[in-house]
């Protein structure tokens, strides 16, 4: 590379991640493949359309690698149909509404502090300008049990177009029977934004909506899916030319989404991204995959159990996924983001969270997040979340002893390069 600036930031961000350990759980590491192909020279074709209904010339390779992203996506997820255009998950969050619903139409998901996301109706977010949502949380904070009753009555006090299942900080799973009992109960669509947990459903650990009744599921194709920043969207029902207009009905989901995605929303879509999505999708059928996600429990499981153990405070008390919550300011009287800043200090990258009903402000929330995917593509197992869970520990304890902090920093370094790099491979 002939631009030694950008050359040596890249070097210095692989120095990070190989001299340290990931634990924020929307992250995780892409494999050789995944990386080339993102490197590609579909990069440098456009492509505005569908396979095979394009509006651009040269279509024959981007046609298959498309159609091959399509074919395996919907074989790992049991799904009808699936776009694999949107650039990233909230855009393909807004696809969704906007292919179902019209303006200032009702959308019930769940509450942000207690685990959803930006785009299920968080003030400020342009989807909550445009559509009414009302939400639904926890409503034991010791086991992570929402209120379904609470739901059942706002769904029919409010009678939501689409009830939203999904979250960004959430440690347990959720009971898809009684969304769908609900659902059904308003004559609602059904969508799971499974952004977090892709990858563990397709790895066959974590429960599929799909086999709940669910309509539509979204997803970003990274974090515990390990394939290339992106996202997709999964549906059942009848696909049709996205070409032409069809009725509003759930039967074309399919195309009513196709045609939101393009040209509703996006133009040309990122052809060096599907051909990674494509490349993650076979790895992910694999089952070494299987492997991978069954390791990433056991490990989420050991570490939750360690760092309890360790005076952390965790919200729901464990996980039944690949992340907790801990609450720092309950464990040790400081806020989540002063627990970041010392974590990283010493090579523990995680991220300031917000806890359920937190009295301090999102910025300097109670809380942080963390899980194992990244960890556990690395190569850990559930000895080495013990060590973890004890750094943390004694980190937090001296976060203002810089001499101790130094001898952390160097302890995590150590032991951090001796597990390569899946691109080392």
């Amino acid at each position: 590379m002939d631009d030694k600036a950008v050359a040596k930031l890249i070097a210095q961000e692989e120095k990070r991640q190989r001299n340290g350990l990931e634990l924020i759980p929307s992250e995780n590491y892409v494999s050789r493949g995944v990386l080339d192909a993102l490197g590609s020279v579909f990069t440098n074709k456009y492509s505005e359309g569908y396979p095979g209904r394009r509006y651009y010339g040269g279509q024959i390779n981007t046609d298959q690698i498309e159609q091959l992203a399509i074919d395996r996506a919907k074989a790992l997820f049991k799904a009808d149909h699936a776009n694999v255009q949107p650039h990233s998950g909230a855009p393909a969050n807004e696809a969704v509404y906007h292919a179902w619903l019209e303006p200032g139409e009702t959308i019930m998901g769940m509450e942000l502090s207690h685990g959803g996301h930006l785009t299920h109706g968080r003030p400020g977010t342009i989807s909550a300008k445009l559509f009414n949502f009302v939400r639904y949380g926890i409503k034991d904070i010791e086991t992570g049990e929402l209120d379904y009753n609470v739901m059942q009555e706002l769904a029919l006090k409010t009678k939501p177009k689409i009830i939203l299942a999904g979250f960004s900080s959430y440690p347990r799973e959720l009971d898809y029977g009684k969304f769908q009992t609900i659902a059904d109960e308003v004559g609602a669509v059904l969508m799971a934004d499974m952004a977090h947990i892709a990858g563990l459903i397709a790895g066959g650990v974590l429960a599929n909506p799909f086999d709940y009744g669910f309509h539509v599921i979204t997803t970003t194709t990274h974090k515990t899916l390990r394939g290339p920043r992106g996202a997709m969207i999964l549906s059942k029902g009848r696909v049709g030319n996205p070409l032409k207009e069809v009725e509003k009905t759930v039967e074309n989901l399919p195309t009513l989404i196709d045609r939101t995605v393009f040209p509703g929303l996006q133009g040309g879509p990122h052809m060096h991204s599907i051909a990674a999505k494509a490349v993650a999708f076979y790895e992910a059928s694999q089952p070494s995959f299987h492997e991978y996600c069954l390791q990433v429990l056991a490990n989420a499981k050991a570490l939750s159990e360690a760092l309890m153990k360790s005076g952390f405070k965790l919200i729901t008390n464990g996980t039944d996924n690949h992340m907790m919550v801990a609450d720092i300011q309950t464990s040790f009287g400081f806020d989540g983001q002063v627990a970041e800043k010392t974590l990283d200090r010493i090579g523990l990258t995680l991220n300031k969270n917000v806890i359920p009903d937190d009295p301090l402000p999102p910025y300097r929330p109670s809380g942080v997040r963390l899980g194992t995917p990244a960890l556990t593509t690395r190569g850990l197992r559930e000895e080495h979340m013990i060590l973890i869970a004890q750094w943390m520990q004694q980190a937090l304890m001296s976060k203002d002893d810089e001499a101790k902090l130094d001898k952390l920093s160097k302890e995590v370094k150590q032991f951090a390069s001796s597990f390569p790099l899946p691109s080392d491979l």
